[in-house]
Order: structure tokens, then sequence, then C-alpha cells
């Protein structure tokens, strides 16, 4: 197995956890807050779109390639241009909304399911 997109989505993971984690925690609306945020929505897209490249091997598969967990990468790829077209029209409901469902969607659920036993991710650090 080629590496390469594995290492690639971890690059950009990782931070945006790290990132989102802080932007839950630090005050709305600032220019630092408005700055993380932006790099946090880039790494989170960059990141979905690396992980749909790289094929499920747990559970049922379509097209002999995505399983279940693509289905997080798509709703990341679609979460992030809603959430900063909320933020950009005024809604912040909607905004909040979309940062609160990547965080959760997209970091803890999908990251909890890539820690399961068989996936690569569990192989790694938790063997």
């Amino acid at each position: 197995m080629n590496y390469t997109l594995v290492y690639g989505h971890l690059a950009t993971i990782i931070p945006a956890f790290i990132l989102g984690t802080y932007l839950m925690f630090s005050r709305k609306g600032s220019n630092p807050h408005r700055l993380i945020g932006k790099l946090y929505l880039a790494l989170m897209f960059v990141s979905a779109a690396i992980s749909l490249w790289m094929p499920a091997f747990v559970g049922p598969r379509w097209l002999g390639h995505f399983g279940f967990i693509h289905l997080f990468s798509i709703l990341t790829i679609l979460s992030v241009p809603v959430a900063i077209i909320g933020v950009r029209i005024g809604n912040l409901k909607v905004h909040i909304g979309s940062m609160i469902g990547l965080y959760i969607g997209g970091l803890i659920v999908a990251g909890g399911f890539a820690l399961t036993p068989g996936r690569l991710m569990h192989t790694w650090f938790l063997s």
C-alpha cells in the first residue's frame, strides 16, 4: 500500500483538529478567530478531498473503493462552503451549525471510526 495519501491526510487532519479545538474555545469574531478559521476550513476541505482517494478496507464498498466513512468526506466538502457562505451573508446560525457539524462529524465521529479495529489508524496507534 502506498502511504502517501495517508500521510497527506494526517498532515492536514491533525492540525485541523488542533485548530478546530482552539476555535471552539476562542473569542468568536476576533481577527485571530477569523484567520485561524480560514486555515481550519482549508485544512478540513483538503483533508476530505484526500480521503476520497483513499480506498475503504473495512465494511461494504461501493464501486470497489468507497465505504461508509467516505460519507463524512462528502459531508465535510459540502459543509465548508456552507460555513463560509453563512458567515459572509451574516447568517451566524448557519455558520455555527456548519462549524459544529464539521468538528463533531468530520473530526470526532469520523476520527472515532478511523480508530476502530481493522483500520490502519487502529493498527498504528492502538495495537
